[in-house]
């Protein structure tokens, strides 16, 4: 198989699996939603890949829904980091290291330590083995850096509002309840709000839907723990709500309604 082919192939496996997350959130669909994934696919293997694409969103009806967890879904996640293993030592978080990998390594994480709280009784060691937790978190410039003198030395890379919170965006699998760490308390620690709602709405008016989507799910979880936010979050969602898009889109909107409190998804 091409490398474009390989790609396309796990990101229609994962498009797919997204989908059977949504209808299972919406309580549509039978049981053991991720093992059934990965039984129904012509490649296990990319299927498996998929599940760690996916990562934490494929939680969202167990966290947020009336599904199950069975022991069929943590087998799948399981094998997945068996077949697709994190690196042994966690990345540095940028500018140390790689932004990419680093990234990564925080999906990853998430993704275990849901797999440790749903199948064994919120016992976080099992996750700390399957994925370490990374150091670090994105780090947002001061207003008053940004605005600084021109002999002042320039802010690091993606720390200016604009590349801080798509940054923020790529981590949105971590924007769920049950999950906490340093990217969470950025997100919490002003002017993060400011700049996740000036991301998001940037992001909407540049028709960036499944950017905005991403940041709106940090929004949303900011305003379910009380947080003060500038904007309302809920006629954003309810906007981004409207497109199409594909099912990963449709997904953060779910998971951003339910944090919300909204009624239906």
């Amino acid at each position: 198989m091409s490398p474009d082919r390989s790609q396309s192939a796990y990101a229609a496996s994962a498009a797919d699996l997204a989908l059977r997350a949504l209808d299972a959130l919406r309580g549509v669909g039978g049981t053991a939603m991720i093992a059934e994934h990965v039984e129904r696919s012509d490649d296990p293997k990319e299927a498996l890949g998929a599940i760690r694409f996916v990562g934490a969103d494929g939680f969202a009806p167990y966290l947020f829904g009336d599904a199950v967890f069975h022991p069929q879904d943590a087998m799948a996640v399981a094998q997945s980091f068996a077949v697709f293993p994190p690196p042994v030592s966690t990345p540095a978080p940028p500018p140390s290291g790689g932004a990419e990998p680093w990234l990564v390594a925080w999906r990853d994480w998430a993704t275990a330590a849901l797999l440790a709280r749903f199948a064994d009784g919120r016992d976080a060691q099992v996750g700390e083995v399957l994925a370490p937790k990374p150091e670090g978190a994105p780090v947002l410039a001061e207003p008053e850096t940004s605005r600084a003198a021109p002999d002042t030395p320039a802010p690091a890379p993606d720390t200016d509002w604009q590349r801080w919170s798509v940054r923020m965006g790529q981590l949105s699998p971590l924007a769920v309840p049950g999950l906490d760490g340093p990217v969470h308390a950025a997100a919490r620690t002003d002017p993060a709000p400011r700049a996740l709602a000036q991301g998001a709405t940037r992001a909407v008016l540049r028709r960036d839907f499944p950017t905005a989507a991403r940041i709106v799910r940090w929004l949303a979880l900011l305003r379910s723990e009380g947080v003060h936010l500038p904007l309302d979050p809920v006629p954003l969602v309810e906007h981004l709500g409207l497109y199409g898009g594909g099912p990963r889109l449709a997904l953060d909107v779910a998971i951003a309604r339910r944090l919300l409190g909204l009624e239906t998804v």
